[in-house]
């Protein structure tokens, strides 16, 4: 492998692209955009909710099919950054586009088009940034630099939803008064936010973080070489035990995570009937402690190795989520009252924020460090190619947190029993983690 440029502009400049891209999930996918297309564009909610996930479901499929592809034909070309630019800009001009999206249901194609290409580029970026992540970080700093990474994105999300919010959302003058109300044009204005933060904040990556070398290959070459490793890789998979575990493991519990954070403010305001503000507050509070929960934890990744971290991670998440599922019956009785400075909550909604913000605080390590442990099984050269594996074992299990909570909660008729199955993926996902071994010499400790 080629030497790697281990300087702090290096760093920061990979950090600063998840502090650009977590603009997009941030504002279109979860908070702003989806929601105004739902109420505002489709004929009705309900339509509008269902077209929205069957296009994130083709987007899905897509990136199922794609990243491990074009991950090993990127491996044999050598070079990353020319991969994450295209899809990058398909991403910005993704956004870009949703700012004609006006409030009528003609503009349902249009947007739904926008944004499946848009969110397929998006997760197909996290193929080739994260196979950067040996390239930038310094030997024995694999996990801090993905801890970093990932704490900050948290931040670039929150960072770009704050703007949004204040100079568009909730103002009567959107935009110092450049803007009106009217067709939307405040709520349509936020997809221009995201595509500007976007392009901005992910310059620093391709001005200051090194590249792999290029191999002197036709790109034909580079095609069919590519296409010959991933069925090599994939037929050779049976002998890996090892990685598929991890993969199967890894999936678990980021689809756990998913699943909280799809139904996480349904929970709240369904269970414990949060207002809309007050739900939006809650958000932000436990993408606060994910962020500082990311980045203090990538020092406990260097210097135990990323499966401790993981485990540690994974029993926190369980062990925050049975509070939560515990708050308001019986069981928590034995609770005293909080009396935070927050008298908008009552007593439970003040205990929920507050475990919240715990559970928060292990969302960050238990995605930072799977992806550092991601890095280190990933053999030498094939960086972007196993990073492909990893979107596709992601979305290959995709469904099935979604599927569980909904079911649970028609059978029980309980949001609580929608929880608990997001417990259950927890709990598999780690019992499978520990049967995986953290190899030794790669950037980390080893681990039993």
């Amino acid at each position: 492998m080629a030497e790697r440029r281990t300087g702090r502009a290096a760093i920061a400049g990979w950090c600063l692209y998840d502090w650009a891209m977590s603009a997009f999930n941030t504002v279109i996918g979860t908070f702003v955009f989806s929601v105004y297309f739902a109420q505002g564009v489709a004929a009705d909610p309900e339509e509008g909710t269902a077209v929205w996930g069957f296009a994130l479901g083709l987007s899905g499929l897509a990136i199922a099919i794609l990243s491990p592809v074009l991950g090993a034909i990127a491996d044999r070309g050598g070079r990353a950054k020319p991969w994450l630019a295209v899809f990058t800009t398909v991403a910005v001009l993704g956004a870009a586009v949703l700012w004609f999206v006006k409030p009528d249901p003609a503009y349902v194609p249009l947007a739904l088009i926008a944004v499946a290409v848009g969110s397929a580029a998006f997760e197909l970026c996290y193929v080739f940034y994260n196979a950067l992540l040996t390239r930038v970080a310094p030997p024995g700093m694999l996990g801090r630099v993905s801890g970093w990474g990932w704490g900050v994105g948290y931040f670039g999300g929150l960072g770009s939803l704050i703007i949004c919010l204040v100079l568009l959302i909730q103002t009567d003058t959107p935009l110092f008064g450049l803007l009106s109300k009217e067709e939307s044009e405040h709520v349509r204005a936020t997809a221009l936010v995201v595509a500007v933060w976007y392009a901005l904040f992910a310059l620093p990556l391709f001005l200051l973080v090194p590249d792999r070398p290029p191999v002197a290959a036709s790109a034909g070459q580079v095609v069919r070489d590519g296409l010959a490793t991933l069925a090599k890789t994939l037929s050779g998979l049976r002998r890996q035990a090892n990685v598929v575990r991890y993969l199967i493991a890894s999936a678990l519990w980021r689809d756990g995570i998913s699943t909280i954070t799809a139904f996480g403010g349904i929970f709240a305001a369904t269970l414990f009937g949060m207002e809309t503000g007050q739900v939006i507050l809650f958000a932000i509070l436990l993408n606060v402690a994910a962020g500082f929960g990311s980045i203090g934890f990538a020092w406990v990744d260097d210097l135990m190795g990323a499966k401790p971290t993981l485990v540690i991670s994974i029993l926190g998440l369980i062990g925050s989520g049975v509070c939560l599922l515990l708050i308001g019956t019986p069981a928590w009785a034995w609770a005293p009252t909080l009396n935070l400075p927050l008298s908008a909550f009552d007593a439970d909604q003040q205990w929920l924020l507050v475990f919240g913000m715990v559970l928060g605080i292990f969302f960050g390590p238990a995605q930072a460090a799977a992806r550092s442990m991601m890095a280190r099984l990933a053999p030498s050269g094939l960086e972007t190619e196993y990073f492909g594996l990893y979107a596709l074992s992601g979305r290959a299990v995709g469904f099935i947190g979604p599927i569980a909570y909904g079911a649970a909660v028609s059978a029980f008729d309980s949001q609580r029993a929608g929880m608990m199955t997001v417990m259950v993926l927890f709990a598999v996902g780690l019992l499978l983690l520990l049967t995986v071994r953290e190899p030794a010499g790669r950037d980390g400790p080893a681990s039993a």
